[in-house]
């Protein structure tokens, strides 16, 4: 990795720990500067706008998402124990050296977004969630084809009711400090996997 590409992930790095505590909306050039004491000329090397740094942001937490989410689950054997280490990744994913001091950074941009008017930024943070919402239901559908889901079951269905489960999850953790959060997930989420299977 070069220097300048050193210097833009560790600059992308404190915008995610940024937006987590202030959002999209109170994330600036001018902010990133003196938090990584660096110039704005600097930064507006790297960024040019913005419009392209919040979407600099989204994709690099994305990316962030599938390398420390994603692909570590997909690496397990098909079906219900694939989703299951996605579902633990995802419960997990942003404690232990990713913890964040505003909590997870995509509930912040969607409680920002959601009702945002169509662009750029809102347009890329959609298709995140679009993606998002597929893995879940193609893991799903590997047990399905695994012959441990039945036969009839939604994948999309479930994905939506699992996203729900995180949703709440993080609500009941963050805002709510209810030290049972996680066994609620996770209850739900078994909850669900008895009802999907054969």
């Amino acid at each position: 990795m070069s220097k300048g590409e050193e210097t833009r992930a560790a600059v992308l790095d404190e915008a995610v720990r940024q937006v987590s505590l202030v959002g999209l909306s109170g994330l600036t050039i001018g902010l990133l500067a003196e938090k990584t004491q660096l110039s704005k000329s600097g930064l507006y090397a790297h960024f040019k706008s913005k419009e392209q740094l919040e979407l600099e942001v989204i994709g690099w937490t994305t990316d962030l998402f599938a390398e420390r989410v994603i692909r570590p689950a997909l690496r397990t054997p098909r079906g219900e124990a694939r989703l299951r280490a996605l579902f633990d990744r995802m419960i997990r994913w942003d404690s232990g050296d990713l913890a964040l001091p505003g909590g997870c950074i995509f509930q912040s941009i969607s409680a920002e977004l959601d009702d945002a008017p169509p662009g750029p930024v809102r347009n890329r943070y959609v298709q995140a969630e679009h993606d998002y919402l597929d893995t879940i239901a193609t893991v799903f559908r590997t047990g399905i084809s695994e012959r441990q889901f039945r036969a009839g079951a939604d994948p999309e269905q479930y994905a939506f009711e699992i996203k729900g489960v995180l949703l709440a999850f993080h609500h009941a953790g963050r805002l709510l400090a209810d030290p049972k959060a996680e066994d609620r997930a996770r209850a739900a989420f078994e909850a669900l996997l008895r009802t999907a299977r054969i």
